[in-house]
């Protein structure tokens, strides 16, 4: 059983950064693909970023082009996001999530990921 747990979220000025953790642990076989999602106050969860976990390739959503880069530890099962000139409109619980899928098939929708971690909460202050 893959389990997700994030941490590094907060409250950051616009303009600002954070960086997101994602511990993955429960499985030696770990999922091909990690993403984050995101939900902002009053709306769906949203797909931001993924990467291959083995080649390390990645598939960004274009309002976070830019600002936003994902990366992965390998030794440390550990997936990152580094979040730089956040903005308000960032604000957001981000979840980081786990498919068995090596491409990008469905990589952008929820139902292309079957494990979730439990968010975790930015507030990009303006």
């Amino acid at each position: 059983q893959v389990q997700l747990v994030e941490s590094g979220g907060g409250l950051v000025q616009a303009g600002g950064s954070l960086t997101l953790s994602c511990a993955i642990s429960g499985h030696t076989f770990g999922p091909h693909r990690m993403a984050w999602f995101r939900r902002a106050p009053g709306k769906e969860r949203e797909f931001v970023v993924a990467i291959n976990w083995v080649y390390g390739n990645t598939y960004y959503t274009d309002s976070v082009k830019d600002r936003f880069t994902i990366s992965r530890d390998k030794a440390k099962n550990t997936l990152y996001l580094q979040m730089n000139s956040l903005r308000p409109e960032d604000t957001a619980v981000y979840y980081c999530a786990g498919s068995p899928g090596s491409g990008w098939v469905a990589v952008q929708s929820r139902d292309g990921y079957n494990h979730w971690g439990q968010g975790t909460q930015v507030i990009v202050s303006s």
